[in-house]
């Protein structure tokens, strides 16, 4: 009996050892896609064990340098401080596009404006334009949210809508994109930005041009996907090569038809 019960007490020490555990931290924009992709994953793999964390593309990639993420999830490209310091701790990486996301440029429901140029976007966050009435609306003062510099969506904003000039010093710099909608649904005068799943009809979304006023699109996957909205960008996983055969089996689910379903219902785009 003694022999058995320690037989028992083996097997689960082995099982509990073979079980995946793994930690995936960063971007706020791909936390919801994570954390939908990592619960099916879990139901499928019962031994699995996967904690999923935002915080901001920054904080993810700060995680992966300082060994408290197996997974890196960031809206942004690793910047080139970032790849020295991989470089410099002897850390070879690997860099996985798992889905792409449109960024939604967002106001209050009341509000009468229903689309804008990027050059107006770039005036409004940059601080050059401040009231609605200059962009055809009511003359109520504008209120800028934007995400915290920690944030890959605030990096990939800045460079793409604002040309990497530098937010206005009166934008309000939110630590989580859940509180740029709920800040944007209550406040008469704000515009903000977030991921495509974040759409909620509490907050409006703006058709933007790209081409100086000559078509406007609205953010949705549809337009993501034939590349009609402008706005757009790749979201990746990054992780250590040292440990890419422990990672495989949750990275080839994500990109897997079934994973990539998922991508589609949790309101991103599919890679293909």
């Amino acid at each position: 009996m003694k022999k058995l019960i320690l037989l028992v007490l083996v097997l689960v020490a082995v099982n509990q050892l073979n079980a995946q555990k793994l930690k995936i931290k960063g971007s706020d924009t791909v936390l919801p896609l994570t954390q939908k992709e990592a619960e099916e994953y879990m139901k499928k793999n019962a031994g699995a064990s996967l904690m999923v964390t935002g915080g901001g593309s920054g904080v993810g990639i700060a995680a992966l340098l300082n060994g408290t993420t197996d997974i890196a999830q960031s809206s942004r490209s690793l910047k080139l401080d970032e790849k020295i310091k991989l470089q410099d701790a002897g850390k070879a990486y690997k860099e996985t596009i798992i889905a792409y996301d449109a960024l939604a440029v967002i106001v209050n429901p009341t509000n009468k404006v229903s689309q804008l140029t990027r050059e107006q976007l770039e005036g409004i966050f940059t601080g050059k334009i401040t009231n609605w009435k200059e962009v055809g609306g009511d003359d109520v003062k504008m209120v800028v949210y934007s995400r915290e510099t920690s944030s890959g969506t605030y990096e990939f904003f800045k460079e793409h809508v604002l040309k990497g000039k530098n937010f206005a010093s009166a934008a309000l710099l939110m630590p989580a994109t859940g509180a740029i909608v709920q800040s944007v649904s209550q406040t008469k005068g704000a515009i903000g930005y977030v991921g495509l799943a974040y759409l909620e009809k509490e907050v409006k979304a703006l058709k933007v041009s790209f081409d100086k006023g000559k078509t406007f699109v609205s953010p949705a996957v549809e337009t993501a996907k034939n590349k009609t909205y402008p706005i757009t960008r790749p979201l990746f996983y990054y992780y250590l090569a040292s440990i890419e055969k422990t990672l495989s089996p949750y990275i080839n689910y994500v990109l897997s038809p079934v994973g990539q379903d998922l991508v589609l219902k949790t309101g991103y785009v599919p890679l293909k």
